[in-house]
């Protein structure tokens, strides 16, 4: 298996993806040598239902002036999507949707099915994006990369040394066989255990696992790191800088709970500001 049909994730309201996270996220279909497919949604924004309002503020000329926007957004996105594309040499498709706020994640995960992988640029701000990317990361029953809000230093040619976070669970079990074909492809993979920092079923799955990949032709790398009273977030970002990751795949713990998702500690930390792309699957 390869990831040969990648969608990214682009935003478009309240604020629109910024070119340079276009850029690394068609990076990232470079990487992968994967055709990519950008969808974009122009956003119906819901009027308040209220007549005061209306007579005081002029409502719907706001709720238009809005719709313009995010329209202008859309069609900027993807024209900057298929520009950045195109300059890759990438095979690339674009996708516009028309639906409501509420239910854009819906639409995303409708197309992310469809797909091997979805990216979705992160930005410096709690906004929109780290909804998408939950909602696509549990629901989509597919991988996820969440891409980092700055600008990539360079660019990301191929993921060259990757820090799997492993701890023995079923999400990061799941999370290093979707990661296979990036693995294979790695130069260097470090197999990462924190230890005091949550209990873990047995001392010999680092090896285990290196063992069975192996088998694979993955040489790794086996770390194990004392906690030592940081939070686990922290933990991942300082070995991350330490090995000079590329990439970190982890396994994305959460549950939905009406229609708000609380997640993991760590799941929580990389979604709000992933250092490097970051590789999730449940």
């Amino acid at each position: 298996m390869s990831f040969k049909d990648v969608l990214v994730a682009l935003t478009t309201y309240p604020e629109r993806t910024p070119n340079s996270s276009i850029e690394d996220a068609v990076q990232v279909a470079v990487a992968l040598s994967a055709r990519v497919s950008a969808i974009a949604c122009e956003v119906r924004v819901p009027a308040p239902a209220s007549p005061l309002g209306t007579a005081l503020l002029n409502i719907p000329a706001m709720v238009a002036a809005e719709l313009r926007k995010s329209a202008a957004n859309a069609k900027d996105v993807l024209a900057g999507f298929q520009d950045a594309a195109e300059r890759q040499n990438v095979l690339q498709d674009t996708i516009l949707e028309k639906c409501s706020t509420a239910n854009e994640p819906d639409v995303l995960v409708d197309y992310a099915r469809l797909r091997d992988l979805t990216v979705v640029p992160m930005t410096n701000t709690d906004g929109n994006e780290r909804w998408y990317a939950e909602t696509l990361i549990f629901d989509s029953g597919r991988p996820v990369i969440a891409l980092p809000p700055e600008p990539s230093p360079k660019p990301t040619q191929s993921f060259d040394n990757v820090i799997v976070a492993w701890d023995f669970s079923r999400q990061s079990s799941r999370a290093v066989a979707d990661a296979l074909p990036i693995l294979k492809q790695s130069k260097r993979v470090f197999i990462l255990t924190v230890t005091n920092e949550k209990i873990i079923d047995t001392k010999r799955s680092g090896v285990e696992l290196a063992k069975h990949l192996s088998r694979h032709g993955v040489e790794v790398i086996l770390d194990v790191v004392d906690a030592a009273g940081r939070d686990i977030g922290t933990v991942l970002r300082s070995h991350i800088q330490l090995r000079n990751g590329d990439l970190l795949v982890m396994g994305a713990y959460g549950h939905s709970r009406f229609r708000e998702f609380v997640l993991g500690g760590a799941t929580r930390s990389m979604l709000l500001r992933p250092p490097v792309p970051t590789f999730l699957s449940h």
